[in-house]
């Protein structure tokens, strides 16, 4: 395996995660250090999916069997991220009214999945890294 195939995943989560960070502080005007998880724009994991399925059609070409099984692999995480993930949400926020004034019970994370503003901003995101990556490290 090409060492490229490796990188492109850990670089573009490490590239979006700061982005997304970045964004969420600036819309909450204030750090947003709990903010920042299954959430927001742009998504890291459409980012990282599409910047995968992109470097294999650069490098193997969209005819290539690898590529079909990116493609799948993306549509399958961002059909997770944008449904399960919200529905995940939409029970914390009625688990979380069902303790409301309990001391003993810790508070459920509500902000969950994505929003398909933010998933297409995870694609995009995932593409350019993909063609960046190629055109840096691709040799």
């Amino acid at each position: 395996m090409e060492f490229i195939y490796l990188v492109t995943p850990v670089l573009t989560w490490m590239v979006v995660g700061p982005i997304k960070f970045l964004i969420t502080s600036a819309r909450q005007r204030r750090w947003a250090f709990n903010l920042v998880g299954n959430g927001g724009f742009p998504s890291n994991h459409s980012s990282v999916v599409t910047s995968m399925a992109t470097l294999i059609a650069l490098r193997e070409g969209m005819g290539h069997p690898a590529f079909g099984v990116a493609v799948t692999l993306a549509f399958i995480v961002m059909i997770d991220a944008n449904s399960l993930r919200q529905h995940v949400g939409r029970h914390a926020v009625a688990i979380n009214r069902l303790h409301e004034g309990k001391t003993d019970y810790v508070i459920l994370r509500e902000r969950m999945g994505h929003t398909l503003v933010e998933i297409g901003g995870g694609i995009a995101t995932g593409i350019g890294m993909g063609f960046l990556i190629n055109a840096v490290l691709g040799g």
